[in-house]
């Protein structure tokens, strides 16, 4: 049945593409309809889709009475309150990737101006936080992981080019750069970016294409710079030649990128997705450190290192045992592994004296 957007409710499903003017169709055939699609078709002015007669959990859809259209302004290009909470900045943030990512795969260009409307305040909060970055991982699930991911990307990358000492307007570009590093993943096919098991060779030579596609979703991008542009093409390239799309060494790839490379290790192994289950923060540090080693800049994962560790003391933890602990001293020799004090009994504990333990889960203090 045909019906106005309005009509429309969570789980109908689209049984005809819907198009706008571009190349590849806004909204697939076959989508179950989720809040974030009715925005698409506001944005793009759609007046009719096509709906199946019942929804995705098989209740008969009825639609309602089509409403007149009410005069207001849409907020999306407002940028939030300086009082707005970060995590609720944040969580904002993911669901505008979501919609920017729809119109993306829709075939439209990146709009540069309501991405840094947005983006740019909460970059500027995410700089001068604390605790809460070491958090996002938290926040993200299977099913929002690729939204969470690129948002969470360009803030460690923005507040890590911070810390290495790059000016505002830079860690700036660091964070938008990390941001849209996997713009180009709206150009691979979708049965691909949303299977939910291990690809193939073959599917992941064609996810490998996603870094040279995201290079031209920003290479006419005046706003952004060229440093910012090569840490988008370059974020997959290692010191060692053995990244992609170039081959590239040490010596030929921007340091944007290794910020973004570093970012990107550390909240996709934090995070729950599909066919791989989140680490603890602090065995994925562990792995980095050993990871840094002719792969990565050994001073961005240092600096890294040092800042995400700087912030956990007075952080709970729950370890392997499942005893629950508190965070109470960093070694400065060995940040990955805290002394901790046991909930229940008081004992306090060193971990780098317990090489059999480690924190197996952070809690917000």
């Amino acid at each position: 049945m045909k019906v106005h957007p309005s009509q429309l409710q969570k789980g109908c499903i689209i049984t005809k593409e819907v198009m706008a003017k571009t190349k590849k169709p806004i909204i697939p055939k076959h989508t179950v309809v989720q809040p974030i699609h009715l925005s698409v078709l506001h944005k793009f002015s759609i007046q009719q889709v096509e709906v199946g007669p019942r929804l995705s959990s098989g209740a008969p859809f009825v639609p309602t009475e089509q409403e007149p259209p009410e005069k207001k302004e849409n907020n999306l290009h407002e940028p939030p309150s300086k009082e707005f909470p970060f995590h609720e900045h944040y969580l904002e943030g993911v669901k505008h990737y979501q919609e920017w990512f729809l119109q993306w795969q829709g075939g439209s260009a990146i709009n540069m101006h309501e991405v840094r409307t947005f983006m740019v305040p909460l970059i500027e909060k995410a700089v001068h936080s604390k605790r809460e970055l070491f958090l996002l991982h938290h926040y993200s699930s299977e099913d929002t992981y690729a939204a969470h991911h690129s948002v969470a990307m360009g803030l460690i990358s923005a507040y890590l080019a911070a810390k290495l000492g790059y000016s505002r307007g830079e860690w700036i570009q660091a964070g938008l750069a990390g941001l849209l590093s996997d713009s180009g993943m709206a150009r691979i096919d979708s049965t691909i970016t949303q299977k939910r098991g291990p690809l193939t060779e073959k599917e992941y030579e064609e996810v490998k294409k996603h870094a040279t596609y995201s290079y031209r979703l920003v290479e006419n991008i005046a706003s952004l710079g060229g440093q910012a542009k090569l840490g988008v093409l370059q974020h997959h390239e290692r010191l060692d030649g053995t990244g992609y799309p170039l081959g590239l060494r040490k010596g030929k790839i921007h340091r944007f990128s290794q910020i973004i490379a570093v970012s990107d290790m550390y909240h996709a192994m934090t995070s729950e997705r599909f066919y791989r289950k989140k680490q603890s923060p602090f065995k994925v540090l562990e792995e980095m450190k050993q990871e840094q080693f002719g792969r990565y800049d050994h001073e961005v994962i240092q600096v890294f290192i040092k800042e995400m560790t700087n912030y956990s003391t007075g952080t709970k933890v729950r370890l392997t045992t499942n005893q629950m602990a508190e965070v109470v001293f960093m070694e400065p020799s060995h940040p990955t592994r805290p002394m901790v004090r046991l909930k229940e009994s008081g004992q306090i504990i060193s971990l780098k004296d317990r090489t059999d333990l480690h924190i197996d889960e952070v809690y917000e203090a």
